[in-house]
């Protein structure tokens, strides 16, 4: 299982938020250490002289929540403290939505989900291709990333933010409390701020940060890399492992950020920066939490020990398989449900409240959707069987698409799945009574036919069709 894998720019938004919170807590603190000091006040937050008495929580501190920060979109209940929290983090590039080609709302660039268990100090951390193949609610069967955009473009009650929240949550069963996201010029300004990153790049690789006239290569070994690269080392995906191959860079730069916040020596840092920190970036963040309730969560976050963050990634091959959308124009990730919900707890660990994959969803829905091009050829040397047989398929809602005579001939009818489609191989397996040594993966993504269907004298002898 991938569990150490994480990719794209979302992720990044718990230590932007946990980093805005520590240094305008340290602000507030040390206040009087800089009476001097020309400190411009954040814009929003009431700096009165109540500074908290030891052994009283940050969040007990009583705040303005800033402009930037008040909540929007799909309001929540009120977390408690005490309960886990799912907040789900979403990476947009709104400049991708200004371009020559395309105009409207933005799609998301990234989803992670986001939970952090107070009682066992424990954090989950998992991200959610954006090519994953999904039923977005009150639509159809779209990639991941069109959650966002649906429900900005229909202005949906809670907007994009809202429906995005309804999709990941349907798909992964999990309840989610909380939304927010983070634009990439804030996470650029961001890592400037804190003074960069350090990363072990572990093979030379060429970056391109945003902007024209300015790529960079960058050699192995260990650097310390400015906001704009570092964000373009996170993004770059022209390298033989592709998206993936990025995930494991991605990982680099949130746990280098973790470094660097949570270093002790960089906090005087943060005290005199905590005013720049938080106009610079806060208006790229958007959230529905509170400000008292993000910063409770930092600090929440901040007292977790490393050994306690549990991360993974939906990829392939264990969890979802590289296929094309029944109208054969898109790449898309089709998910196996059974693999997604190991990782899913494995992750964040079992959870009553947390419901079976796909609980809404029949199998025929997903066979439906899946809509795999089916071959049915006859092996039984019973004339007219396969055709027979196709028309049978067709009624339990099978895109069962032509017939004929097979040139090989097993003992008992055997598929051949040729582009991974685990939905329409259970539907077949269940309805047909096959054998699973009958199964055979040979995967050839040109094939006519997404599958073959090689009828057997056991289907011949026995079966239920009238």
């Amino acid at each position: 299982m991938n569990t150490n894998i994480l990719r794209r720019g979302g992720t990044l938004l718990v230590f932007v938020v946990l980093a805005v919170v520590l240094a305008w807590f340290a602000y507030n603190q040390a206040r009087q250490f800089f009476a001097t000091y020309n400190i411009t006040q954040l814009q929003g937050l009431a700096l009165t002289d109540s500074t908290p008495a030891p052994g009283v929580t940050p969040d007990a501190v009583a705040t303005t929540a800033p402009e930037a920060l008040a909540p929007s979109g799909p309001q929540p209940d009120p977390w408690d403290g005490a309960s886990p929290v799912t907040i789900l983090f979403m990476g947009i590039d709104a400049g991708e939505s200004n371009t020559a080609d395309r105009s409207g709302p933005s799609k998301t660039d990234s989803m992670i989900l986001f939970k952090i268990d107070p009682l066992t100090k424990s954090i989950g951390i998992l991200n959610i291709p954006r090519d994953l193949w999904v039923n977005i609610p009150g639509f159809d069967y779209y990639k991941i990333n069109m959650a966002y955009f649906l429900g900005e473009s229909a202005q949906l009650p809670g907007g994009g933010p809202g429906l995005a929240m309804k999709t990941v949550e349907q798909f992964l069963g999990i309840p989610i409390n909380y939304f927010a996201q983070i634009d990439f010029a804030a996470f650029e300004k961001f890592i400037d701020e804190i003074g960069g990153v350090e990363v072990d790049v572990p093979n030379e690789i060429v970056v391109d940060p945003v902007g024209k006239h300015n790529t960079v290569t960058l050699k192995p070994g260990k650097q310390m890399l400015t906001g704009p690269v570092a964000l373009a080392y996170a993004r770059a995906r022209h390298t033989d492992g592709g998206d993936f191959d990025r995930a494991m860079r991605q990982q680099q730069v949130i746990m280098a950020i973790r470094s660097q916040i949570l270093d002790p020596g960089r906090f005087p840092q943060l005290v005199g920066n905590a005013s720049t920190i938080y106009n610079d970036i806060a208006g790229g963040i958007h959230t529905n939490m509170a400000f008292n309730q993000a910063m409770q969560l930092a600090w929440l976050a901040a007292s977790v020990p490393e050994e306690n963050i549990h991360r993974g990634v939906i990829s392939p091959p264990d969890d979802v398989l590289l296929a094309k959308s029944p109208d054969g124009s898109q790449d898309i990730l089709k998910p196996i449900s059974d693999k997604i919900r190991e990782l899913r707890d494995q992750v964040f660990g079992g959870d009553a409240a947390f419901k079976p994959l796909s609980a809404s969803e029949a199998l025929t829905d997903l066979v439906k959707a899946e809509n795999a091009r089916v071959s049915v050829l006859n092996a039984a040397g019973v004339e007219g069987l396969a055709s027979r047989t196709q028309q049978y398929l067709q009624t339990q809602g099978i895109n069962a698409v032509s017939s004929g005579n097979a040139t090989q001939f097993p003992p008992s009818t055997r598929i051949i799945d040729y582009t991974g489609n685990p939905y329409t191989l259970k539907f077949l397996v269940d309805l047909m009574k096959i054998s699973p040594n009958q199964i055979i993966y040979k995967y050839n993504p040109v094939s006519d036919v997404d599958l073959d269907v090689i009828i057997g004298p056991d289907w011949a002898r026995s079966n239920p069709m009238p």
